[in-house]
């Protein structure tokens, strides 16, 4: 199905030089490839929501406490770009 999407002008560039890069004559295979890959993510993301959601209460206190503080540990560390 044909649709109008509204890119800026940097996006519209990056895809022009990926798509020559590729040998492709327009960047609609790109897009496409970012939709599907987008929609893999988020449904990804929906079913570990689901999971952990389902797994909750299974820690006891002692347990959750531990993970917690090696997460904000992990996340002191973490180097933002």
């Amino acid at each position: 199905m044909r649709t109008t999407i509204e890119l800026s002008t940097d996006h519209r560039s990056s895809l022009h030089s990926l798509a020559a890069r590729r040998g492709l004559r327009g960047y609609s295979k790109l897009i496409q490839e970012a939709v599907d890959l987008y929609i893999q993510d988020m449904t990804a993301k929906e079913g570990n929501t689901k999971l952990l959601l389902k797994m909750r209460g299974t820690w006891n206190k002692h347990d959750a406490n531990t993970f917690s503080k090696k997460l904000r540990g992990i996340r002191r560390n973490w180097k933002i770009a």
